[in-house]
């Protein structure tokens, strides 16, 4: 639906913020408006973002500014993203947009309303240094140093099935029985010595070359709408070589699926081999498996009344090859020295309601992948 903008005309009257300028009996100056493309076929609704020194040369003036839409007259949430800097590095703008479409958007002057987090991330150092993060969707987990010693330790990234669009994690721990569901949801998912939820993870003659736990951590953005952290480790050796790593995580509002990317920088040699892993059940699950779209998954097995969870790994391009071994669904990639290597792995619950079964998954991934093939585009017309 596009929506058609009222020039506003008035006499004696002067509106500042680089929106609109209105002065005398003069005409007005053209208003410029945010532009949201969709050019997929399909409806969406998911963070767009735009480049905060390009939205400033068109809408310079005070720092606090609303964004609106016309049609329903309601504000549109917005996060200032920092990547751990001092200085705003994009806009990302809470849409929805309906196929093959374009939302006009309105700037002005003025405090936005607060708005309730949907994204969450911090460091846990009550229950041995784990590092938590969660949407209004999914939550997840990695281990710390702490854990390393107990024999409980466990090694790749952990799954918290949620059916509540609400923040639990600071709830969750502060209560410490998140293994049974009170209604929100539990802990169920069993990692284990493996790469659990897609960890990746150097590759050696076919085995899984584990590093210790994450050695620092680093808040980078934390909502409302998009949380990014980055965990750093300290070196290991891979085959006679060091090899230091390190990995940025974030998690947007309404995804199942968490955005990696892991640096690896290797001591020898240009490339190293790499992969993320899901681990499989014993019981028959349903695995999902599109090499050549990047897509890898597994609908797990029952869990007693707790119900399935969904499991995948996914990447823009395609891969080199996806493997079962040692009980764990391997997609391998190459990844270069000092290189980012980008890929998304993340989960579903099917309590949660809306994913209920392999198919919806499978379907879920399949149009996620086109998100990141067809972005949202904003311009400024």
């Amino acid at each position: 639906m596009k929506v058609r903008l009222k020039r506003i005309l008035g006499t004696g009257t002067v509106l500042v913020f680089g929106f609109y300028l209105l002065m005398g009996c003069g005409p007005a100056k053209q208003e410029k408006q945010l532009v949201v493309r969709n050019p997929a076929d399909f409806d969406r609704t998911e963070l767009a973002s735009i480049p905060y020194q390009t939205f400033r040369e068109h809408f310079p003036g005070n720092t606090a500014f609303r964004i609106i839409d016309p049609g329903s007259g309601k504000e549109v949430p917005y996060q200032l993203e920092k990547k751990g800097g001092d200085s705003i590095q994009n806009l990302l703008i809470w849409v929805s947009v309906r196929a093959n479409d374009s939302l006009l958007l309105k700037v002005m002057a003025g405090q936005p309303d607060s708005i309730a987090p949907k994204t969450f991330a911090r460091y846990v150092p009550e229950r041995y240094d784990d590092f938590a993060w969660e949407n209004d969707k999914i939550a997840f987990r990695m281990y710390g140093k702490a854990l390393e010693s107990r024999p409980d330790n466990a090694e790749g990234t952990d799954i918290w099935a949620k059916r509540t669009d609400k923040l639990i994690i600071d709830k969750w721990y502060k209560e410490a029985d998140y293994h049974k569901d009170h209604g929100e949801g539990l802990d169920y998912y069993n990692v284990g010595m493996t790469l659990g939820a897609g960890d990746i993870a150097p590759v050696v003659d076919g085995k899984i070359v584990f590093s210790k736990h994450y050695r620092q951590h680093e808040v980078l953005d934390n909502g409302p709408l998009r949380s990014t952290f980055k965990l750093t480790y300290e070196p290991f050796q891979v085959n006679g070589q060091s090899v230091e790593v390190s990995k940025t995580i974030s998690l947007d509002a309404g995804s199942q699926l968490n955005r990696v990317e892991v640096v690896y920088k290797l001591e020898k040699e240009d490339t190293l081999a790499v992969a993320a892993g899901i681990v499989l059940r014993k019981e028959e699950g349903q695995k999902i498996s599109y090499p050549e779209a990047g897509i890898t998954a597994y609908w797990e097995p029952a869990h007693g009344e707790d119900g399935h969870l969904g499991v995948a790994v996914l990447s823009k391009d395609p891969v080199r090859a996806v493997r079962e071994v040692d009980g764990q669904l391997l997609t391998q990639y190459r990844a270069s020295s000092g290189q980012p290597l980008v890929y998304y792995n993340g989960g579903v619950w099917d309590k949660a309601g809306e994913i209920k079964d392999a198919k919806a998954w499978r379907s879920y991934l399949k149009q996620f992948k086109m998100r990141l093939e067809q972005p949202l585009n904003v311009s400024i017309k």
